[in-house]
């Protein structure tokens, strides 16, 4: 009997659990969850058919949707990652994705294939603290430089685009301190740039939704050329599996394959599986439950005498609460403010260094509370903790942190899955040894 609906008319939300069944790489109909590879390489009936798997590969007349791929080696294509990357492309809104180990793979990647000697990068100034190394440390021995700026001040982008920018590279929300940035008007201030260039001069924009996964914000959607993440976060949810990915226009999809045959850094297939069968077909039942805990939470700091400042785009007095509303929203429309909080505490504020409030409060939680977890990762099913200025924005000089306006003493938290009262109760707990 044919069903009445296709395919097509199923809401996002029904397809990351069901998946693609019609995936060319790799045939089977009667598994319920997809079958697992674990061959670094594949059997080859023939010289001719693995010769002719080398000319498919990447190849600009293939068309990867209808063509059943040869495989050859793990590093060149893999079923379980091609089916994840399928349907991240269909999470993100994307036309294509690529997989990779980790998610600073996925960045260098990204940044490797848009960028060449002499060409140059503008980032906002709050970033990830290994991005900034990469960006820093790392991109100028290949001759490529980057300009620091603050997104949200207009005049400052447009006085930074030079001839020689090829990448706009952002978090939104940023991490840590939760600010957001407004990729519809980077669109707009790009185009402008843009319109003089030749083709392959055009200044692309990279947006970071690792903090917001594709369940509360689809970058390409709102003007991005590429999304790029973490799997190890969001996605993933239960901290087992490290991954990275860029989603962006199929045009892009041979030459970023080519890119990570040869620069390597390519995701495990049993990591892959485990993303496809576990991370995206929970994303949403996990992220709909964050976000409503996370607010209770936020409320309840928010409320406490010891507490100075709480920052959650969910907040109406949020500084970007309305760009939030406009960008932030799940696969039915619904605010979708995401699960991570920023807060300080009063009276806790030192020059250059962790106040000893902060760090009584982090330690009492690493060794008492039984349901936050002092870690430095995010978007897990677990509530995690951890001071980002000493933790995971280390690599960023001190007098860069102050002037980018990270404090010493602010506490970043990712809200898990756990009872919200319980977190609270934990939080208060920690809050009355300061």
């Amino acid at each position: 009997m044919k069903r009445k609906k296709t395919k097509g008319q199923y809401r996002t939300r029904t397809h990351l659990i069901h998946g693609n069944f019609e995936s060319k790489k790799w045939d089977y109909n009667h598994h319920v969850n997809p079958p697992m590879s674990a061959s670094a390489m594949y059997r080859l009936n023939s010289t001719q058919r693995g010769a002719q798997g080398f000319v498919d590969f990447a190849s600009e007349a293939i068309d990867e949707s209808t063509h059943a791929p040869i495989y050859i080696y793990d590093r060149l294509e893999e079923p379980s990652r091609g089916m994840l990357e399928e349907n991240l492309a269909y999470a993100e809104g994307g036309e294509m994705c690529l997989t990779f180990a980790t998610g600073m793979a996925a960045i260098s990647a990204i940044a490797g294939l848009l960028c060449g000697q002499g060409d140059e990068i503008i980032a906002h100034q709050v970033t990830y603290g290994c991005t900034y190394s990469l960006f820093s440390s790392r991109m100028p021995r290949f001759g490529i430089n980057t300009h620091w700026i603050d997104l949200n001040d207009e005049a400052a982008l447009k006085a930074a685009i030079t001839p020689q920018t090829r990448m706009l590279y952002f978090e939104t929300p940023i991490n840590p301190t939760l600010t957001l940035i407004d990729i519809a008007a980077m669109r707009r201030l790009v185009d402008d740039a843009n319109q003089n260039r030749p083709e392959e001069q055009h200044i692309k924009i990279v947006v970071d939704n690792t903090f917001a996964t594709p369940y509360c914000q689809r970058p390409i959607e709102l003007g991005a050329d590429f999304s790029v993440m973490s799997l190890t976060k969001g996605i993933s949810g239960f901290g087992a599996d490290m991954g990275g990915a860029v989603v962006g226009p199929r045009a892009y999809y041979n030459r970023l394959l080519l890119y990570r045959k040869d620069f390597g850094g390519v995701l495990n297939p049993r990591s892959a599986w485990n993303f496809l069968v576990y991370g995206l077909p929970s994303l949403a039942t996990r992220f709909a439950n964050q976000i409503k805990t996370a607010h209770h939470v936020a409320k309840f700091l928010r409320e406490h005498p010891k507490v100075d400042r709480v920052v959650y785009p969910g907040f109406e007095d949020h500084p970007q609460h309305d760009v939030a509303r406009k960008q932030m929203t799940n696969y039915d429309g619904n605010f979708a403010p995401g699960n991570m909080i920023y807060f300080t505490l009063k009276d806790a504020e030192m020059d250059g260094k962790q106040h000893p409030k902060v760090e009584r409060l982090i330690d009492y939680l690493a060794d008492s509370a039984y349901c936050i977890t002092l870690a430095v990762s995010l978007g897990y099913m677990k509530t995690l903790v951890e001071n980002a200025y000493s933790m995971t924005h280390a690599a960023l000089p001190e007098d860069e942190k102050r002037k980018m306006g990270m404090e010493p003493g602010g506490i970043r938290l990712s809200i898990g899955l756990e009872d919200w009262h319980d977190i609270s109760e934990d939080l208060r707990d920690a809050l009355e040894q300061v």
